[in-house]
């Protein structure tokens, strides 16, 4: 499959874009501050939604004083708390910037430097992570094709070979994503398959939770029931896709399954040295239910894009809406054009299927307009 681009890289909505301009009034020798931004949202990315009043709201009650760094502060202590109740006593947490940093610093607690991964083929570590699993932690991915981006117990083991071979690299982590990179979601039973058919061969498990929030909304189950009590050993946490401005955490859930997690999250330059401010935000997210709030609402946009998009004719809906994505394959013409007013991403080119993305700011006026030039544009 051929995978969109980086998301930072993608087509440009260049009617909004906002650079700024130089204030040269006399006495002003600084950039003006910059003003509003254009309200318009696209379908591109939950990475380019705005912040959820929230959570600076929370950035703004922790910007008072000193606080002890490295995450010694009060706002971490309360994080780990908060974390626990989630996902139970035993859970460790390390806040980190962003979410290939969670990754990649997982992995390599997970493993040894002559490891590999047994991970989906559309894995946001094997795709969109510029090779950084395999270049900074040093392990190799076994990438396994799946039609809906799920691993199954059957293909673990199918997967999962070359044990004692000194000439392979020997498999050490199966990474699962939730939700899945094509939008779909792995039951509670299902991920409890996958860790027994990983753990039977020695294996730890690895959830990239990017969009964790989005499953167990879709779901209607605590984040617990999706990770802690499905047997998976090492959680990514993710808060930039649900209203953060960045950071996202570790979650270790089985302390016996990595090891050296503090020194190799400085060594990768994932430590923040104000780590409050991380702290802050997923204590906002976290301490309450502002993440299943944002996270419902974005797959109820989802769910309506769905529904709209499926009543138009020519259009054809590739896979399961469980989450907040929807995958459908429109012509590239109608594409082109209407990524001019709604900026996605295409993510085969091949076959002309398009990504479109629903966020926690995302209305239902923003939807109802790309189905209604969805519809104008399709060919009659």
């Amino acid at each position: 499959m051929t995978q969109p681009p980086t998301e930072h890289t993608g087509t440009k909505n260049t009617g909004t874009e906002h650079t700024g301009t130089e204030n040269t009034e006399p006495g002003n020798t600084g950039p003006a501050a910059v003003g509003p931004l254009p309200a318009a949202r696209g379908f591109a990315s939950d990475n380019q939604a705005s912040i959820h009043p929230d959570v600076l709201a929370a950035l703004a009650a922790v910007n008072d004083g000193h606080q002890p760094a490295y995450g010694d502060d009060a706002v971490t202590a309360r994080l780990r708390e908060v974390v626990r109740q989630h996902f139970g006593p035993r859970a460790e947490v390390f806040p980190v910037f962003n979410g290939t940093g969670a990754n990649v610093v997982s992995l390599q607690a997970m493993s040894e430097r002559w490891s590999s991964v047994v991970c989906p083929e559309s894995a946001h570590i094997n795709t969109d992570e510029c090779g950084a699993s395999e270049k900074i932690a040093g392990l190799k991915l076994v990438t396994v094709p799946t039609p809906d981006g799920k691993l199954t117990p059957e293909l673990v083991g199918e997967y999962a070979t070359g044990f004692g071979n000194i000439q392979r690299r020997e498999p050490a982590v199966v990474s699962i994503t939730q939700s899945t990179e094509l939008g779909t979601v792995y039951t509670p039973e299902e991920t409890a398959a996958v860790v027994v058919a990983a753990h039977e061969r020695g294996l730890a498990v690895h959830m990239d939770g990017a969009r964790i929030a989005n499953a167990a909304a879709s779901l209607g189950v605590p984040l617990r029931t999706l990770t802690t009590d499905a047997g998976v050993d090492v959680l990514s946490f993710g808060g930039t896709k649900n209203g953060l401005l960045l950071g996202e955490a570790i979650v270790v859930l089985n302390p016996d399954a990595a090891r050296g997690l503090a020194y190799l999250r400085k060594s990768s330059m994932q430590l923040a040295s104000k780590m409050r401010y991380v702290s802050a935000q997923l204590v906002a997210l976290l301490d309450g239910d502002l993440w299943l709030r944002n996270a419902t609402h974005a797959n109820a946009m989802a769910a309506r894009l769905e529904a709209a998009a499926r009543d138009v004719p020519g259009v054809r809906i590739t896979q399961a809406v469980q989450a907040n994505t929807v995958f459908a394959i429109v012509p590239k013409d109608v594409a082109d054009r209407l990524r001019k007013r709604f900026p996605f991403y295409t993510w085969d080119e091949r076959t002309g299927e398009v990504r479109w993305v629903c966020s926690f700011d995302t209305t239902a006026a923003d939807v109802d307009a790309l189905a209604a030039a969805l519809a104008a544009e399709m060919p009659s």
